[in-house]
């Protein structure tokens, strides 16, 4: 009797190349099971991140929102910027003062949106009594899917707290905070890949960021009419601060200026610059704001 008589049927399929139905089937229900773990990591990161953010006492809202074309063109890939992370929901986690609302943090925000699937909220910290309702959708209307952590690439969350500095942290179990509107906004446009390759050019952004953070939002009169002369001058040989392209100096100079209330009194170029900035639409969360 010929030996393969002997054997079953299974183990005859496999002779002939083809897949045993059995085989197929767990490899199926394995796949399923995988599936169902990644999300079920998503969702125990998002519980932990909540345990170890004390800071949320309140949950406003969920949201997400973007202009409809974004300035910026390079292309950008989390895990390249801040490593693989499989599951697990990238969080940025910010304390902010609503006394002083960080303008160009929401400005990126947008940006963000536009580049990244983001899950935004934001909450109330108990510090605070009471927060003026544009605070609380400064993000952005509700995201209809933010029961489902898996499905976005970047959670950004903004408590409004009772802090002496801008707070920001991005892994909070392990990250020391970062501290600063303008330290934040320089790691939140890393993430577009936006930064200037030209070492001129971005030891120029820099400098551009500290003399509007040290002089337009923290110094007195005559710092800030120096500093926008400064800005009218650069602005009358280019329409960005940094030649022909848009960038992090022109975000945070802009908010700078918008929340000292110097629109109206700023010199020709300044003004018409702040209204370039004001067409591009990143810029249309913040106006709210100052009103």
């Amino acid at each position: 009797m010929p030996m393969y008589k002997g054997m079953n049927c299974g183990e005859h399929a496999l002779q002939n190349g083809e897949v045993d139905p059995a085989l197929k089937a767990l490899e199926e229900r394995q796949d399923e099971v995988l599936r169902r773990l990644y999300e079920l990591k998503a969702t125990v990161d998002g519980l932990a991140k909540t345990v170890t953010t004390p800071d949320a006492d309140l949950d406003a809202s969920t949201l997400s929102r973007g202009p409809a074309e974004s300035v910026f063109r390079a292309t950008a890939d989390l895990d390249s910027l801040l490593g693989k992370d499989l599951g697990a929901l990238r969080d940025i986690v910010i304390n902010a003062n609503p006394a002083h609302p960080p303008l160009s943090l929401l400005v990126l925000h947008a940006l963000l949106c536009q580049r990244y699937q983001v899950l935004s909220s934001v909450h109330v910290h108990s510090s605070v009594s009471a927060v003026p309702p544009p605070l609380l959708s400064c993000l952005g209307p509700r995201h209809i899917d933010s029961y489902a952590r898996q499905r976005f690439q970047l959670g950004f969350t903004l408590i409004w707290k009772d802090v002496s500095k801008l707070q920001m942290k991005f892994n909070t179990q392990s990250m020391y905070p970062i501290e600063g509107e303008a330290n934040v906004a320089r790691f939140l446009f890393r993430l577009l890949s936006a930064e200037p390759q030209d070492p001129v050019l971005a030891t120029q952004m820099d400098c551009w960021i500290d003399t509007a953070v040290f002089q337009l939002a923290e110094g007195g009169s005559k710092e800030r009419a120096v500093t926008l002369r400064s800005l009218n001058s650069a602005l009358g040989r280019s329409p960005w601060l940094l030649g022909q392209e848009f960038s992090l100096a022109d975000i945070v100079c802009a908010c700078c200026v918008l929340r000292a209330g110097q629109t109206t009194s700023a010199p020709a170029n300044v003004q018409r610059w702040l209204q370039s900035c004001q067409n591009l639409g990143h810029f249309d969360c913040v106006y709210p704001l100052l009103q």
